[in-house]
C-alpha cells in the first residue's frame, strides 16, 4: 500500500520526495510506503486550507450537510478496505477495525446534524437602542493530530466537527497509520468536499517535532485538536502557548472501576473483561484499574479470571478476541510493569508477556499504590485488581491517579453509586457500564493529565467555532462629549 499527501484537493508525494515504512506488527513485513512530509509540505497544506477557508465558511448549513452525509454513505462501503489496511497497518482485529467504520459514520453523521445547530443569542443591553447579539463564527484553519489505536474514529473525530462549524482542516496523521488516516481523506473529497477543504499530511517518526512545529506556528493556523500521549500533549501545548493558540488535548488515561460490596457480580465481570481487554487495552478510556470491595474481592476475581483466561488471541487476520499490541516494546512495557508489581508482592492470575506482539489478557491481583502498575498508563492488555477497606477508600484509590478521562462504578444502590460517581475526579463516568464508551453526540474529554476541552455535540461546537459579540446600535446615540 501507498500513503500520498493530500493538499488542495491533489494526492502528491512529498516535496523533498522523501518517503518512511510502516511495517505490520505481526508479520514485520511492509505495510505501508508512506510520503514524508516536513516543513514546505506543511507550508503548503495550510496555504491550501486557508484559500479554501472564505469560500467553505460561507457554505450553507444544508450543503455542508450533505457533504458530511455522503463521506458518511462513502466510509462505510469501503469497511472492507478500512479492515484490510487496519489490521495491516496496525495488528488490530477485524471486528474492532470494523467497529471504528461504524462510529466514525455516526460522527459524521452527528457533524452533518450539527451545521443547523451552530446558534448564538441576543443579549440584553443596557444601552438604548442597541441589539447585541452573541454570534458563533467559523475560526478558520484547524489542525487535527490523531493517533493510532482507534485510527478511524479518532482521525475522522479530528476534522468531522471542524468542518461542519465552516473551518478547514489539515490532518496530521500518524506515522503508525499513514495509509488509514489518508484514506479519510480521501472519502472527504470524494463527497464533494471542495479542494483544500481537507488537507492529510503524514510524517516520519524521525520529522515529528519538525512538522508539529511547523503546523502550530504557522500564522494561518487559528486552533488545534490532538489526541495522544500526555507527553506529547504536554509538547504541544507549551508550543501552542508560545503562540497563544487554543488547543483542544485528549489524553492518556488510568480509568478505574470502582465495584461495591452491593453489585451485580456478573455485570460487572461482563464490563470489566471488555473494558480492560478491548483493543488488546489500546484505548484511552480501557480499564487499567479495577478497585473492589474487600468482601467481594475473591469471588469476583474468581470469575474475573475464569472469563479473561477464556479469551482468544493471536494473529488478527483469525477469529480471536485479542489480535497484535502495536508493536514489540509495547509488550515489554507492559511485561516490566507486571513483573515490577509481582516482585514486589502482587500475584498475576492469568496471561502474561509473550515473545510476540500478541499478549494474552493478562490480570494482576493485590496491587497496591506503590506499585508502577497502580500509576503507570500500561496501554496493554493488563489490568491490576485493588482491594479498597470501604467505599471513602475506594474513591481515595480511584481518585489516586495523575489522569482523569473515564471511570465506572458498579453498584445496585443508584444513589449511592452516583454519589461515588460525583466524587471521582474524571470526565467521564459510567454507573454500571463499562469505562470505555463513547457516543459522537456526548461531551468527550478529561481532566487532569488527561487533557481539556471537549469533542462531541454543543461541546464540540463551542471548541471549533469564535463566540463574537456584534452589536447594532443608534447612530445618532448620544456621547458623553
Amino acid at each position: 500500500m501507498t500513503a500520498t499527501l493530500l493538499i488542495g484537493g491533489k494526492a502528491m508525494a512529498a516535496a523533498g520526495g522523501g518517503t518512511f515504512e510502516r511495517r505490520d506488527p505481526v508479520t514485520g513485513q511492509v505495510a505501508t510506503l508512506a510520503a514524508a512530509a516536513r516543513k514546505p509540505d506543511v507550508d503548503a497544506a495550510v496555504a491550501a486550507a486557508a484559500a479554501a477557508f472564505p469560500a467553505w465558511s460561507r457554505t450553507g448549513p444544508s450543503e455542508r450537510r450533505k457533504i458530511l452525509n455522503k463521506a458518511a454513505d462513502l466510509l462505510e462501503a469501503r469497511t472492507q478496505d478500512f479492515i484490510e489496511t487496519g489490521i495491516a497497518e496496525t495488528g488490530a482485529t477485524g471486528p474492532w477495525m470494523g467497529f471504528n467504520v461504524l462510529f466514525a459514520a455516526k460522527i459524521l453523521r452527528e457533524a452533518a446534524a450539527s451545521t443547523t445547530q451552530i446558534k448564538g443569542e441576543v443579549v440584553p443591553s443596557d444601552k438604548p437602542g442597541t441589539l447585541a447579539m452573541a454570534y458563533r463564527e467559523p475560526v478558520g484553519v484547524l489542525v487535527g493530530m490523531a493517533p493510532w489505536n482507534a485510527p478511524v474514529i479518532l482521525g475522522v473525530r479530528a476534522v468531522a466537527m471542524p468542518l461542519a462549524c465552516g473551518n478547514t482542516v489539515v490532518l496530521k496523521s500518524s506515522e503508525m497509520c499513514p495509509r488509514l488516516h489518508a484514506m479519510i481523506g480521501e472519502v472527504l473529497a470524494e463527497a464533494g468536499l471542495p479542494e483544500g477543504a481537507i488537507n492529510v499530511i503524514s510524517h516520519a517518526a524521525e520529522d515529528a517535532p519538525e512538522v508539529v512545529k511547523a503546523l502550530i506556528a504557522h500564522p494561518d493556523v487559528r486552533r488545534v485538536n490532538f489526541t495522544g500521549s500526555t507527553r506529547v500533549g504536554k509538547i504541544i501545548a507549551a508550543e501552542a502557548a508560545k503562540h497563544l493558540k487554543p488547543v483542544l488535548l485528549e489524553l492518556g488515561g488510568k480509568a478505574p472501576l470502582v465495584i461495591l460490596e452491593d453489585a451485580d457480580l456478573d455485570g460487572a465481570v461482563n464490563a470489566a473483561t471488555f473494558g480492560a481487554f478491548m483493543n488488546q487495552g489500546q484505548i484511552c478510556m480501557s480499564t487499567e484499574r479495577i478497585i473492589v470491595a474487600e468482601s467481594i474481592a475473591d469471588a469476583f476475581v474468581e470469575k474475573f479470571t475464569a472469563k479473561a483466561s477464556g479469551l482468544s488471541h493471536g494473529d488478527p487476520r483469525g477469529q480471536v478476541v485479542l489480535g497484535s499490541v502495536i508493536s514489540r516494546g509495547a509488550v515489554e512495557k507492559v511485561d516490566e510493569l507486571v513483573r515490577d508489581a509481582a516482585d514486589a508482592g502482587a500475584r498475576v492470575t492469568t496471561g502474561g508477556a509473550s515473545g510476540s506482539t500478541i499478549m494474552p489478557a493478562t490480570i494482576v491481583d493485590h496491587v497496591t499504590p506503590d506499585m508502577r502498575l497502580f500509576r503507570e498508563e500500561s496501554f496493554g492488555p493488563v489490568v491490576c485488581v485493588v482491594r479498597a477497606r470501604d467505599t471513602d477508600h475506594a474513591v481515595e484509590l480511584a481518585n489516586d491517579t495523575d489522569y482523569g478521562l473515564s471511570a465506572a462504578v458498579f453498584g445496585r444502590d443508584i444513589p449511592r453509586a452516583l454519589d461515588v460517581a460525583r466524587r471521582i475526579r474524571s470526565g467521564i463516568c459510567h454507573i454500571n457500564g463499562p469505562t470505555v464508551g463513547d457516543e459522537a453526540q456526548m461531551p468527550f474529554g478529561g481532566v487532569k493529565d488527561s487533557g481539556y476541552g471537549r469533542f462531541g455535540g454543543s461541546a464540540g461546537i463551542d471548541a471549533f467555532t469564535e463566540l463574537r459579540w456584534i452589536t447594532i446600535e443608534d447612530p445618532n446615540q448620544h456621547y458623553p462629549f
